[in-house]
């Protein structure tokens, strides 16, 4: 059934003015030159407030320390620096983090943020160094110090994930591990949302237990869906047993769906895109209603929460993905109508009524929408998507800026501001803002060009494009992850030969049948299982040779170098 959306006409024209280079209705696209400048002017205005006062409170133009010895932003605005072409603070950064940061301290942290911004953005930075001008050491990718800094953070979530499901606890204390009377209620995005950085980490270190514990969390949460096919909000990861039945597609749920498509696509593992799909059919089933997605009940499929989240405003993004333009391209102007009604997205917006849910009125300056803009316009070239960006540009700038860096929206009705800025408006909302309108950043490479790396493993090709988006917009070069192994298949082959001929040896041996028997290495036997039912289980598990990829984005090509965005959104209250 339609629900009324109350949109009052010309309202965001009244409260912006126009620039040069910003027709209003009628006039041409917005002029991506002009914009870029005015997204790279609204990143140093925060930035250089950043530096001066820490973790920023923009309207009191101080700071505070939110994570121990250790700064957020500075490691999730890394390849933001890059990305806007500024090598020499990039190099800077590179030597400050190198000098300053020690994981060691006392401080209880969100397993998944700090997975998302601080692995992740290590990661990144690691992978684009070489890019930036940084002297790298011998032996990278597979080698540097971000790299171990990146590994060291990781390491510290890892006790999270020893529970018995699998599925990992939402706190960890990065000096103690999981502190005793840690609550096991974590969200569905807190356990969902590792396959990229881990399988990254994995990759580059040869150190399996990364991808392994990211996996597990994955299939629980599979293995723990309902018979309609849909996956609630909070789980007890000790019983896997739910807590919050709420199925949606936003806060608390997002970024285990992103994480299945870009798991899948960075991994070109056919498996999580196929679960990815069996989700789709059922979010399209029960929670898709005249293009919005509301919340239902997750066994029942009845609908509980007839809102729009913010946080949801991934979803064209994720649908381009996987090549689906139209619903994509009609969703967007779905969210797009809210953002015109209010000059940003509440964090609930009530659909029948068609106005904002109390105490859900705030807009922190999420990147979402502005997000799947940037990757509707790598599909369509829709001039419409370049005027959402120009509308973030002149809402942000209007309502947002102050004199040390741009404020959290408290309240969208009548743009009253809150003392915080959030790490994330450099990492991601800027980021995207900027990419958007740059279509020849390094970012959108197409693979004509690229730098051929020698590793310890060979010849491996890096910065050809492909790249690959975690969570927290931190960009990730595929290519990296075949660098720093030999193919599997080729250590299998050897493997093979050195069988059959330890077995021509045996054939040609009349003799000493004992001592033969114990000579030749096997791989050791499992209780209760022999070395040859061992040898034969993991032949099964070998991927069978294909000389295409496992995987093909449908429709665009440019839809396996991004990927997606989600976040959890904590109830403050």
């Amino acid at each position: 059934m339609p629900f009324p959306l109350l949109v009052p006409l010309g309202l965001l024209c009244a409260l912006l003015p126009l620039h040069h280079g910003a027709p209003g209705p009628g006039g041409t696209a917005p002029d991506p030159a002009h914009y870029r400048e005015r997204v790279k002017a609204m990143f140093y205005h925060a930035y250089d407030s950043y530096l001066e006062n820490a973790e920023l409170r923009p309207l009191t133009c101080d700071g505070h320390d939110t994570w121990g010895s250790f700064s957020l932003t500075l490691i999730d605005a890394l390849d933001t620096l890059l990305i806007l072409g500024n090598v020499s603070e990039f190099q800077r950064v590179v030597e400050v983090l190198q000098d300053n940061v020690d994981f060691d301290i006392d401080v209880n942290a969100s397993v998944f943020e700090t997975n998302i911004r601080v692995v992740g953005g290590l990661l990144s930075a690691h992978l684009l160094s070489k890019k930036a001008g940084v002297e790298v050491e011998a032996g990278w990718p597979c080698s540097g110090p971000l790299l171990r800094m990146a590994e060291e953070a990781a390491r510290k979530l890892l006790p999270a994930f020893q529970t018995p499901t699998g599925m990992p606890y939402g706190t960890v204390n990065l000096l103690h591990g999981v502190n005793p009377g840690e609550t096991p209620v974590t969200c569905t995005a807190g356990i969902g949302t590792f396959i990229v950085e881990f399988a990254t980490l994995s990759s580059l270190t040869g150190d399996p237990v990364f991808e392994d514990v990211a996996r597990v969390a994955l299939m629980r949460l599979w293995e723990s869906r309902s018979d309609i096919g849909l996956v609630g909000n909070h789980i007890d990861v000790l019983t896997g047993k739910w807590v919050a039945q709420d199925s949606g597609i936003g806060a608390g749920v997002d970024s285990y769906f992103e994480y299945l498509v870009k798991g899948a696509i960075l991994l070109q593992d056919k498996k999580l895109m196929a679960m990815f799909l069996e989700y789709n059919k059922a979010i399209r089933n029960y929670t898709r209603f005249d293009d919005w997605y509301l919340w239902v009940q997750m066994y029942k499929g009845t609908v509980s929460m007839p809102v729009f989240q913010s946080l949801e405003a991934y979803w064209p993004g994720l649908q381009s993905l996987i090549g689906d333009i139209d619903n994509a391209m009609r969703t967007f102007l779905n969210y797009y109508t809210v953002w015109k009604q209010f000059g940003g997205l509440p964090e609930f917006y009530n659909i029948p009524q068609g106005y904002t849910v109390e105490k859900r009125e705030g807009y922190p300056l999420r990147p979402e929408l502005i997000e799947s803009a940037m990757y509707l316009y790598r599909a369509t070239g829709d001039p419409t998507l370049l005027e959402l960006g120009r509308d973030a540009v002149e809402s942000i700038e209007k309502i947002s800026k102050v004199e040390c860096g741009f404020a959290t929206i408290k309240d969208l009705r009548d743009h009253k501001l809150d003392n915080r800025m959030e790490s994330f408006f450099l990492a991601e909302t800027v980021k995207y803002l900027y990419l958007l309108f740059d279509p020849t950043n390094f970012i959108h490479n197409n693979g004509s060009t690229f730098d051929a790396v020698i590793t310890p493993y060979g010849e491996c090709i890096l910065g050809a494009g492909g790249y690959i988006f975690n969570t927290e917009a931190h960009p990730i070069d595929p290519a990296a992850l075949h660098c720093c192994q030999r193919l599997k298949e080729e250590q299998w082959e050897v493997e093979d030969l050195m069988r059959e001929f330890y077995s021509l040896k045996r054939n040609r041996s009349r003799f000493q049948k004992k001592t033969m028997s114990s000579g030749p290495w096997q791989p050791p036997a499992g209780p209760g299982t022999s070395s040859s039912e061992n040898q034969d289980e993991a032949r099964e598990k070998r991927p069978t040779k294909q000389k295409i990829p496992l995987l093909s984005c449908p429709s665009q090509p440019f839809t396996s170098k991004l990927a997606l965005l989600g976040q959890v959104f904590l109830d403050s209250s």
